[in-house]
Formats: structure tokens, sequence, C-alpha cells
């Protein structure tokens, strides 16, 4: 039987974090009484990271692992985890132990109240350098001002969303820094919640501003020319047998 929830984790190079982001993710569902699974995507990780993650398959049956041949980055990471997610709600975090998975079963509450299709993250008091944060925010208000969105902060990794708000989305590399944007851009609800933010628990930072501004800012131009040619067409009415989706396919 499918379970109720995907976990999907990004891992590259995480070997030293995985144990206790583990547990910690057993914890924080464990105590929620839900079915589950989390799939780990190893993304050419060079360290022990793939042998941790055998290990933890051989203790736990609800953790899967995925091994990419090199690394494609998180935005292909994160896609092929949507691609073999089973569960009707996904929810994503980062290895690095930044994100604390206790806050899991408050993102799927607030997913399961209101009319939102994805509870985004917002990171309070972050735990990062100074230069890190402010680099954040710059890139943050830019990417808002030019796409005509106010996500506070998309650059959390944390949050949890229906299955098929991913069906649609195009995968290019930077698409993680969009994915609230992108949803929105779906038709879909997206609101925000405040959650932790704890010190790296190991490896390091794969994004910094040198490797990230150039491709950052033609990553949100591109965004901006497809949100303005997006065309979300709905269906009045239809002599077919079968319910039409609320959200049509995007052309």
């Amino acid at each position: 039987m499918a379970p109720d929830i995907s976990i999907i984790v990004p891992a590259r190079d995480e070997a030293a974090t995985i144990p206790q982001l583990a547990a910690e993710i057993e914890a924080a569902m464990g105590a929620s009484g839900r079915d589950w699974e989390c799939l780990w995507i190893d993304d050419g990780s060079v360290d022990d990271t793939l042998l941790r993650l055998r290990e933890l398959r051989a203790r736990r049956g609800e953790h899967h692992f995925l091994s990419l041949d090199r690394g494609y980055g998180q935005s292909a990471a994160l896609a092929v985890g949507f691609l073999r997610a089973r569960g009707r709600v996904l929810v994503t975090l980062d290895a690095d132990l930044q994100n604390d998975p206790a806050d899991i079963p408050r993102l799927l509450a607030e997913l399961e109240a209101g009319p939102a299709a994805m509870v985004q993250g917002v990171r309070i008091r972050r735990r990062d350098r100074w230069l890190r944060r402010a680099s954040s925010r710059v890139a943050n208000g830019f990417r808002n001002r030019v796409t005509g969105e106010a996500i506070r902060d998309i650059g959390c990794a944390l949050r949890a969303l229906r299955a098929e708000c991913v069906e649609r989305i195009p995968l290019f590399r930077g698409m993680h820094r969009f994915l609230p944007t992108l949803v929105r851009m779906g038709g879909w609800g997206v609101v925000e919640i405040p959650v932790a933010h704890r010190p790296r628990g190991g490896g390091r930072a794969k994004y910094g501003i040198r490797n990230r501004l150039w491709a950052g800012l033609l990553d949100t131009f591109g965004v901006r020319w497809w949100r303005s040619r997006r065309v979300l067409p709905r269906v009045r009415c239809s002599s077919m047998e079968g319910e039409l989706g609320d959200h049509a396919a995007e052309w």
C-alpha cells in the first residue's frame, strides 16, 4: 500500500549527518501516526553517503535511496524524488541538519487545514553567517520584484505540498529556488509558516555568491518570461465522461 507522506531528501557528501537526520525523521513521523516513506537522493556523492543509505535501508524499510551516477544538482535530485515518490503529500528538506524534522507535522497540519496546496517554511533566527544571510535577502527580494511574487524565504528547503502540484513543473538547474513561484504559476495556492533553523551539522555549503549569482539572474528573468506567457485553460463543460480536475494542463 502506498504511504500517505513521501519525504524527499537530496544528499551530496552528507555521510556524517544521515544517521542523526534519519533518527529525527523517524521520531517526528512516528509521533504523527501517519504512513510515510523517506526517499534519499544521493546526488553523486564521493564520501560514504551511499554506504550510510544502504545501512539505513537495511535497518528500516520506510527508507529508500536512489543514487545518481554523478552530481546533477539539487533541482535534478528533487525532480527524481518527485517522480519516484508514492505519497499524496510530498515533504522536502535538506540533509545538512539545518532543517528540523520536528516541524514536519506542523507543515502537514497547515496543509490539511486550509485551501493552499503548498506550505513553505520561513526560517526564523537563521544560523548562517551574516554574508550568507545578507546575500539571501538581496536575492530573495530581487526574485520577488522581477517575478511579481511575495515569497519571504524562497531559499528554505523545508516545505510540504500536494503531489499533483509538481506533475508539470519544468526541470532546469535552479528550479528548486523558484518552487513556490512555479507552484503558484500552476494555479495552486501557497502559504508560509515559520520553521526552525539550525547550524549546519556537517558537509559544506554547495551554493555561494560566486556559483549562483549569474545563473540566478538568468533563471529569474526566464521565470518572469514564462509567467508572462503561461496559459491555464479551464474547461467550462464537457460531454466526455469522468471528472475534470480544477487545474487544466498548462500549454
